[in-house]
């Protein structure tokens, strides 16, 4: 459980400092076109999410907000649950804090901002990606990968008389 804590940890501070260094230090709201970063793959430009992944959901309903702030809660808690539970590789953990870590980046956004600060696009070769995403998000996806393909779920522990991680 502690390498999950400090996996999330490291997820939730890398994102708030990425999100902390592009839009307030770099001020890459104040841009109206994207900042090449790594030509002509990454780029920088400045997005707020007030919806979920691309947008979806999106509202400028306070209510709305609230709800996908309680909802991204009651995820993090219930995978913690589920972690304390199952007995999984040290992958999974790490996975897991991931997760958490970059749900509750997005999180503290909604409180402060009202919404989700978005700066990362990923476009190439003439094709322009109209989506922005943040660090958070990535550490969302690798750790809800990482937990899918590598959680010990279904696996029986001979050991134990009982399926493994249970």
């Amino acid at each position: 459980m502690r390498l999950m804590f400090l996996f999330s940890m490291i997820a939730f501070l890398a994102d708030q400092a990425s999100k902390y260094w592009v839009v307030h230090v770099m001020e890459i709201w104040k841009r109206p076109d994207m900042l090449p970063v790594i030509p002509p793959v990454l780029n920088f430009s400045y997005g707020e999410n007030r919806g979920i992944n691309f947008g979806l959901f999106a509202s400028d309903n306070d209510v709305m907000r609230w709800v996908l702030i309680g909802l991204a809660v009651v995820i993090c808690v219930a995978v913690v649950f589920w972690m304390r539970k199952r007995r999984q590789p040290l992958i999974v953990h790490a996975s897991a804090g991931f997760l958490i870590g970059g749900a509750l980046g997005n999180v503290v956004d909604r409180m402060w901002y009202g919404y989700v600060l978005d700066f990362l696009n990923t476009s190439c070769c003439g094709w322009v990606n109209p989506t922005v995403y943040n660090v958070a998000d990535v550490f969302i996806v690798v750790g809800a990968l990482g937990m899918i393909f590598f959680a010990n779920e279904g696996k029986d522990d001979p050991k134990k008389g009982r399926k493994k991680g249970a």
